[in-house]
């Protein structure tokens, strides 16, 4: 079977489309989840909060996996909502499959950093957006396909001042999260990489 070229770029923009949607509903899927455990958090006098990571507790490893979704409060989570979901969409929207792989690469790598690293218990969603920072631009980095350089250029221009985040300068605020959260997205860039060798395709009659 031959395929034109406008076959070929409808086809495309069709799953493209498709990849947007779908990265749209799961991004916005999580960002409702986030604020309806934050409500059930306020409402239960902060009891949510224990799901937090305590660093150095063997029995609270297990909560790395939720503290990204939870937030000391109604500011906390506003100030993250934003760059979650446009940086979320970004990731997700460049393929699903990669982008859940990466996620579940950054709550570990920074989960695991907060725990070993840090001495005050920790949550919220900032692990997230310095992983979703991190995979953006190691991909543009590793991939090397213009469309994911230009995205790597718009994101450090646009969200690239949170990178003073990383250093230890407020108690109030875990650069150990958003460090090895960052971490954590560059090492999932790396890792989820196209291999350097494409396997060939066959054709028909071959």
């Amino acid at each position: 079977m031959s395929y034109t070229p406008d076959s070929r770029r409808s086809e495309g923009l069709v799953q493209a489309g498709t990849r947007a949607l779908s990265a749209a509903v799961l991004i916005g899927s999580v960002t409702v989840l986030m604020w309806v455990l934050e409500g059930i958090d306020v409402l239960d006098n902060g009891a949510l909060d224990q799901f937090g990571i305590q660093p150095h507790d063997v029995d609270d490893l297990p909560d790395i996996f939720t503290a990204p979704f939870m937030h000391a409060g109604f500011p906390h989570l506003m100030a993250n909502t934003v760059p979650f979901m446009i940086l979320g969409f970004i990731a997700a929207a460049r393929g699903i499959a990669k982008f859940l792989a990466a996620s579940l690469i950054i709550i570990v790598v920074g989960g695991l950093g907060v725990w070993f690293f840090s001495s005050a218990n920790t949550l919220g969603s900032s692990i997230l957006i310095f992983g979703f920072f991190g995979y953006l631009v190691g991909r543009g980095v590793f991939e090397r396909r213009v469309l994911d350089i230009v995205i790597a250029v718009l994101v450090v221009a646009v969200y690239g001042t949170m990178l003073v985040g990383v250093v230890p300068n407020d108690p109030t605020i875990s650069w150990q999260g958003h460090l090895f959260g960052l971490i954590g997205g560059v090492l999932g860039a790396w890792f989820l990489r196209r291999g350097k060798v494409e396997a060939p395709r066959l054709t028909p009659g071959a």
